[in-house]
């Protein structure tokens, strides 16, 4: 059994430090997705049915950074740590020592669709469709920032070329998950729902988009997770599934049942 591994491409996970002022690339990730997404938006609410202005989808960048998050952290602290946080509830806030939740951002993206739509009086499943084509954008360059990170590694695999030993990872070679997830999660998902998109009959059936993201998010979840180092406190669960999978798997029957409700909904024109 082989123990070669590659180098860990170090990277200073400050991208620029002023005095006090710092910008990391984490945080960079989330600016940059937030305002990729945001600009991808404004390009696909143009086509039909356009129920929403370009100049709305813009409006909605602070709903979204709010529900992302609030959610996620709220995720975190219910799905991964609630023990901790419950006997520890001032930490709840530190965000800047780390700790957000997909899942949790998912329902907190939601929650802030549902408002939004209601606030314009728009179908929530067409906002919730074009929020999904671009959230593989976010997802893409969050996983980078993760594997600048050198945080959220894989499983040992010593027998892989490709393999590596992460800083705060030991010795031991590991699969680079991160990077296993900005393909499949951000690149992969976002051509495949831009390949939908661009069906007409697709796009005049609200909803269909946001289930298949929700499928397309859990399977490739559900299979990353097998590379993916388990949380140190919680480990494998029931069935020897990890936290991620059982999400994932609930989402992914979520997202089933909303393709299959939508298809079953006339078309919307505009």
């Amino acid at each position: 059994m082989s123990l070669f591994a590659l180098t860990f491409p170090t990277i200073d996970p400050i991208l620029i430090e002023i005095g006090p002022f710092a910008i990391r690339w984490y945080a960079l990730a989330y600016i940059a997705g937030l305002f990729g997404g945001t600009w991808y938006m404004r390009r696909l609410v143009a086509k039909p049915p356009a129920l929403i202005t370009p100049e709305q989808a813009d409006d909605f960048l602070i709903w979204a950074l709010i529900g992302i998050i609030v959610g996620g952290r709220l995720g975190y602290v219910l799905f991964y740590k609630p023990a901790y946080y419950l006997s520890n509830p001032n930490e709840i806030l530190m965000t800047w020592e780390g700790g957000m939740s997909f899942h949790g951002g998912l329902i907190g993206v939601t929650l802030a669709i549902i408002l939004f739509a209601r606030k314009l009086n728009v179908d929530k499943w067409y906002v919730a469709d074009n929020v999904s084509c671009a959230v593989p954008i976010g997802l893409l360059l969050g996983r980078l920032a993760n594997f600048i990170n050198g945080e959220l590694y894989g499983r040992t695999a010593p027998d892989v070329s490709w393999a590596m030993a992460f800083p705060s990872g030991g010795p031991i070679p590991r699969h680079p998950s991160q990077l296993y997830e900005a393909f499949l999660e951000g690149a992969v998902l976002l051509v495949l729902l831009n390949l939908l998109w661009r069906q007409d009959a697709v796009r005049q059936r609200p909803g269909v988009i946001t289930g298949c993201f929700c499928v397309g998010y859990a399977i490739a979840r559900i299979i990353v997770e097998l590379f993916r180092e388990p949380d140190r406190h919680l480990g494998l669960l029931t069935f020897g599934m990890t936290m991620g999978q059982i999400l994932s798997g609930a989402l992914l029957v979520f997202g089933a049942w909303v393709v299959w409700r939508s298809l079953k909904r006339p078309p919307v024109t505009g």
